[in-house]
């Protein structure tokens, strides 16, 4: 297996196609993961959620990630992590455009809503059941890609049976150590 690093351009591609991340948070020195749903556009990762643990350590410390991952096999997957800051989008005149944007953007997507308003309907907390639109304005998005060794090398042994070998850093070890 190859492991490479991601171009910004391949991370914002992936991201473009996700739509489920876990999404990490801090305070007092705790940190926190939880899933979510979201929707990426341009330098923003748009989400909906309710009033609970993370929408309150998020105002307390605006500074998150959110980590997706793919894996098709044990050789094959891919990791994006985007670092930025929380923004929360209030029912206010100066954030009806970035509301706008949000719900546009999410309802593409089949009960979107669902996974935070189920969520708060299960907590005992004054306003849980509050929508809050919620913005990450990304600082910087990092990835990377498992790929296979595809790469066979075919090798005669000393009795002049053929072999394959596999050519990568696993048959560099075996030829190191004088094993075919």
């Amino acid at each position: 297996m190859f492991i490479h690093e991601m171009t910004e351009f391949e991370c914002r591609q992936a991201l473009e196609q996700a739509t489920v991340g876990r999404l990490a948070c801090s305070r007092d020195n705790q940190p926190y993961v939880v899933p979510i749903y979201f929707v990426f556009h341009r330098d923003h990762i748009y989400a909906f959620t309710t009033l609970g643990q993370k929408v309150e350590w998020m105002r307390t410390n605006p500074r998150v990630c959110l980590e997706v991952d793919e894996r098709t096999a044990h050789d094959k997957w891919q990791s994006i992590v985007v670092f930025g800051q929380y923004e929360e989008l209030p029912d206010l005149p100066q954030y009806e455009a970035a509301r706008v944007k949000a719900h546009e953007l999410l309802e593409k997507h089949v009960m979107w809503w669902e996974p935070a308003w189920v969520g708060a309907t299960h907590r005992d907390l004054p306003h849980s059941d509050t929508p809050i639109f919620y913005r990450i304005n990304i600082d910087r998005i990092t990835g990377r890609r498992a790929t296979p060794d595809q790469g066979l090398l075919e090798s005669v042994a000393a009795d002049g049976k053929e072999t394959k070998v596999r050519d990568g850093w696993w048959a560099e070890i075996l030829r190191h150590i004088g094993v075919n």
